[in-house]
């Protein structure tokens, strides 16, 4: 799949994980795509600085990203690299 669909299609499912991160006072913003297709997004707000991060980044944010795009081969985020 074209680089820019690809990267369309990602930020579209991580709109739609936003409003649930919102809810406890967090936000996700999509900063890129790596050549090795990693998803680099950064966590916000409570999301940020929450002790869970790493949990809410794998169990929902990745797992969400790679259900509906295979093609990604993970998630980071650029606060705990």
């Amino acid at each position: 799949m074209e680089q820019t669909l690809i990267t369309e299609k990602v930020t579209t499912i991580i709109d739609q994980i936003r409003p649930y991160l919102q809810q406890d006072g967090g936000d996700i913003e999509f900063v890129e795509i790596t050549p090795e297709n990693i998803v680099r997004v950064q966590l916000r707000g409570a999301c940020g600085s929450c002790p869970h991060a790493k949990i809410t980044l794998k169990n929902m944010v990745e797992a969400t990203i790679l259900e509906h795009c295979p093609e990604i081969a993970g998630v980071e985020d650029v606060n705990l690299m």
